[in-house]
């Protein structure tokens, strides 16, 4: 399967805020998020994207467009890649909300958490999960298992899908960080993903391009079988 790089929208106007935007309609990115958006052109430069998908939300479609722009690649829009359904909660003061025991359960017990008016957390796992994990099924069988393409989403939604990449339960995910215009990068094959970066906000990405396949080796006249992607490195990979 192909490679997935996972992109949080840059910094938002209501990041900072103190609000919880939610799908909160037309909010921007900020000056520094629309300074991130564009230096992502340059910083995915040694990557050969195949393609982009994104959120409906207008932040995460103004952070790719530089992009897609620059690589003459078409943003495929994708509900399911939305921000959480915060229902009640959208557009509320984060420190009126901390005061909700909604909020205990959010923290410590995230399966749980059904937001009123909203959907649950869980919900959105599923929802985002079966996406990524489609549209790296569709691009593997149009482009080959060498691909990269890149998905544009928010906070929540790719924190979920790393958890379930590195066979994370849901209630413990919000131990994973992911800031604004950051990168995790996961690699789909047929029997785990391998997550090869998480909360990258400036290395250098051709690391994850991946190499191209070797022929397998030959002993006494028979070619001998090499390890399948799928496999773990025994005692670590010796990097590239």
């Amino acid at each position: 399967m192909s490679t997935v790089i996972l992109l949080r929208h840059g910094k938002s106007t209501a990041n900072g805020s103190g609000i919880l935007a939610g799908r909160t309609p037309k909010v921007n990115l900020d000056d520094t998020g629309r300074a991130q958006a564009d230096a992502l052109v340059e910083r995915l430069a040694p990557v050969p994207l195949v393609a982009l998908v994104v959120s409906p939300l207008l932040r995460c479609k103004q952070t790719v467009t530089p992009l897609a722009t620059a690589r003459g690649l078409a943003k495929t829009v994708e509900p399911r890649l939305s921000e959480v359904d915060y229902g009640d909660w959208t557009g509320r003061e984060l420190k009126t909300l901390f005061k909700e025991p909604l909020w205990r359960v959010v923290q410590a017990h995230a399966s749980a958490a059904v937001f009123p008016g909203g959907e649950g957390l869980a919900a959105m796992q599923a929802r985002a999960v079966a996406a990524v994990r489609e549209h790296d099924a569709r691009i593997t069988a149009e482009h080959g298992e060498n691909a990269i393409w890149l998905l544009c989403s928010h906070g929540d939604v790719i924190k979920s899908i790393l958890a379930d990449a590195l066979g994370q339960h849901l209630d413990a995910f919000q131990r994973i960080v992911v800031d604004p215009s950051s990168v995790s990068v996961v690699r789909y094959t047929e029997t785990r993903p391998f997550v090869l970066r998480t909360n990258d906000n400036g290395g250098d990405l051709s690391g994850i391009v991946p190499p191209p396949p070797k022929p397998p080796a030959k002993r006494r006249g028979r070619a001998k079988a090499a390890p399948s992607s799928s496999d773990a490195v025994v005692g670590g990979t010796t990097g590239r």
